[in-house]
C-alpha cells in the first residue's frame, strides 16, 4: 500500500500562519482534504499521514476531525505541549482516538538545545508509555542535540523530517553528512524522504542537485528505515506533487519491488502502526 507519510492541511489564517511570507503566495490559501484526495488518486497513493503545522491542541483536534471524516487520512501526527506538567493526561486524552499516532514540535524555530530540556524529555518519556512516535523537525545545526535525545531514549521511535533540511540550494554537504551517519546509527531512528525540493533552489532545482543527498540517506539508514513524504502543500513552492513523487520513484527503480513498496508506503504503515484495513 502506497502511503504519503508527510503532508499538511490548514485553513489559512494570516496571523497564525505568518510564516507564509510574500515569497510563498502559492500556498497562502486553504488546503483541505478535498484538495489532496484527487492528487493522491492520480498518483496511486492509498492514503496519507497528516502532520501538524501549528503549535496548538486546536491543530491536533482539527487534524483528527479531518481524519475521522476522510478515510484516506490514515493517521495524525499532532501537537501536544511536551513540557506541560499535565502532558500525560493530554496524551491519554488524544490517544483515545486510534488515529492519533504521534507528536511533533517545530523545533527548527527553537534554540539549539531545546530537546535537551528536562521537561521536554519528560514528555518524550510519556510518548513511550502511549506507544506514540515523535517527528524530529530540525535544521542541521540542531542535529547534535537530536542525537543526544535519541540516545537517551533507545526504545522510543523517532523519525527525522525532511532529511534534516540540508542546504541543498548551496550544495553544502558538511556537517550534515557526518551528522546523518551518526544519527542513523541509532536503530530507533527513521528518516523521511521529504521536503527536499524546498531546501533546493525553488525555481532552478534539478534532480542532480538532490540525488547526492538521497544517496547518503539511503547509505546511512538503509531502505527499511526510509519513508516517502510529499510535504504537500509546502512542496508547491518548488514543484508539483507529481514532480516530487516522480523523482523518488525514478531513484527507487534500482531497488526490487519489495523495497520500493516499503519506501513508498509499507515502512510508514509499520512505523506509525497505521490501520490500513
Amino acid at each position: 500500500m502506497r502511503i504519503d507519510a508527510h503532508q499538511h492541511f490548514w485553513q489559512y489564517n494570516p496571523v497564525r500562519d505568518a510564516w507564509i511570507n510574500d515569497s510563498m503566495t502559492v500556498i497562502r490559501r486553504d488546503f483541505l482534504a478535498d484538495d489532496l484526495l484527487p492528487i493522491l488518486q492520480e498518483n496511486q497513493m492509498a492514503g496519507s499521514v497528516a502532520v501538524q503545522a501549528d503549535q496548538s491542541e486546536n491543530e491536533t483536534t482539527f487534524l483528527l476531525d479531518l481524519a475521522e471524516k476522510n478515510t484516506f487520512i490514515k493517521g495524525v501526527v499532532g501537537w501536544v505541549d511536551l513540557k506541560d506538567p499535565d502532558v500525560k493526561e493530554r496524551l491519554a486524552y488524544y490517544t483515545r482516538n486510534p488515529l492519533f499516532k504521534g507528536v511533533r514540535h517545530i523545533v527548527q524555530a527553537e534554540p539549539d538545545n531545546y530537546m535537551l530540556d528536562l521537561d521536554f524529555q519528560r514528555g518524550i518519556n510519556y510518548l513511550q508509555t502511549f506507544e506514540l512516535t515523535y517527528d524530529i523537525l530540525v535544521y542541521v545545526h540542531q542535529l547534535p542535540a537530536a542525537i543526544q535525545l535519541i540516545n537517551r531514549f533507545p526504545d522510543q521511535h523517532f523519525v527525522i523530517d525532511h532529511i534534516a533540511k540540508p542546504e541543498i540550494r548551496n550544495n553544502k554537504m558538511e556537517p550534515w553528512r557526518e551528522l546523518i551517519y551518526e544519527i542513523a546509527g541509532a536503530k530507533n531512528m527513521y528518516c523521511k524522504l521529504s521536503g527536499m525540493i524546498t531546501e533546493a533552489d525553488w525555481k532552478n532545482w534539478k534532480e542532480s542537485d538532490i540525488i547526492p543527498y538521497m544517496d547518503i540517506v539511503f547509505d546511512a539508514f538503509g531502505p527499511d528505515r526510509i519513508l516517502f513524504g510529499s510535504d504537500w502543500p509546502v512542496c508547491n513552492l518548488a514543484g508539483s506533487y507529481r514532480e516530487v513523487i516522480g523523482f523518488v520513484e525514478k531513484y527507487c527503480a534500482r531497488f526490487d519491488k519489495k523495497i520500493r513498496a516499503g519506501i513508498l508506503g509499507e515502512n510508514a504503515v509499520k512505523f506509525y502502526k497505521l490501520d490500513i484495513g
